[in-house]
């Protein structure tokens, strides 16, 4: 049964690159496709290996950037901010200090995505310890970061395109056994 929904996530791309990803959709080849670029799930799966791992990119590319207080996976992003990562600031006075602590939070989604997803998730989230606006400067930090950057955020909006035609899970609890999606 073919797929088909709305490309709302690759709604700001040119119609040249959205019309391959609407037709693989449509054939209910996008799955497998991603699949077969992307074929394993990376082994991060708590809080605490995400904080280490969001920290040791952070060291590795931001040295100079405020430490973060938190990181977690969140489930509540995708449906109630509408976002698959979120970068906050909390500013609070303690005595005649103001203190502030930044934390990192990634939709729960990615728990069980291929390290390139998450890794360009985090990227994107850690950029804005240095830049707040998505513009020029921010994404050629997060390209220095990440050199395929943009091809895998294209990836990830076609694979939450798959996600939400009624696609399954392809590294996931809704995975076969075998690594090709259910």
């Amino acid at each position: 049964m073919p797929l088909a929904a709305p490309l709302k996530y690759l709604h700001a791309y040119p119609e040249h690159l959205v019309r391959p990803v609407r037709e693989l959709l449509a054939d209910g080849r996008l799955g497998p496709l991603l699949l077969g670029k992307y074929p394993q799930a990376h082994p991060v799966r708590n809080d605490g290996a995400l904080y280490a791992y969001v920290t040791e990119l952070k060291a590795r590319h931001l040295r100079n950037a405020e430490p973060l207080s938190k990181v977690a996976f969140d489930g509540k992003l995708q449906t109630i901010h509408n976002a698959l990562g979120t970068h906050t600031t909390v500013s609070r006075v303690q005595g005649g200090k103001l203190k502030t602590k930044r934390e990192i939070r990634v939709a729960t989604l990615f728990r069980e995505a291929p390290p390139e997803f998450l890794r360009m998730i985090v990227v994107h989230e850690l950029a804005h310890l240095k830049e707040r606006q998505h513009d020029k400067a921010f994404y050629q930090l997060c390209c220095r970061m990440e050199p395929d950057y943009h091809q895998l955020e294209f990836d990830v909006r076609a694979w939450l395109c798959w996600l939400e035609a009624g696609g399954e899970g392809l590294w996931g609890s809704g995975a076969r056994e075998d690594g090709r999606g259910a």
